[in-house]
């Protein structure tokens, strides 16, 4: 059994209205072979048979959202360019902000907390003691004599 090549598929009469609809899709879906191409760009044969393929569901009446689900289904979110909002894709669009959001809170905290605890081992620290210590001890000579 051979399988039918891109090129030998038969052609679909489409209205205008049709075939701005059909305009619009192909640059909304993504070409799964070349990635960065939409299925209007794309020349690879899976592109051409995807074209065919939208362009039958077109002729047969569905609707757009339709194709794009039949798409999804099939291929995966990542076929369509703008793929619909869920909570796997909320999470990916999100987790950037969270995360420079948890780092900009636990750097600000730990930049209080070195400022409002002075290291006791700082020379500053260590020169005021000597220097108290050896005021009382001169005190303490004082009262003394």
């Amino acid at each position: 059994m051979s399988q039918a090549q891109p090129n030998q598929l038969p052609p679909v009469t489409l209205d205008e209205a049709q075939q701005q609809r059909l305009r619009k899709l192909y640059t909304e879906i993504r070409c799964l072979v070349c990635q960065n191409q939409s299925l209007a760009d794309s020349a690879a044969d899976l592109a051409v048979d995807l074209r065919h393929e939208v362009q039958s569901q077109i002729a047969k009446g569905s609707s757009d959202e339709q194709i794009k689900h039949w798409l999804v289904q099939r291929y995966g979110d990542f076929v369509l360019y703008k793929p619909q909002m869920q909570a796997s894709t909320a999470i990916l669009w999100a987790g950037p902000f969270v995360s420079l959001a948890i780092g900009g809170l636990i750097w600000r905290t730990v930049q209080r907390r070195r400022s409002i605890a002075p290291s006791r081992t700082s020379p500053g620290r260590e020169d005021q003691m000597q220097r108290a210590r050896q005021l009382l001890l001169a005190d303490d000579d004082e009262k003394g004599r």
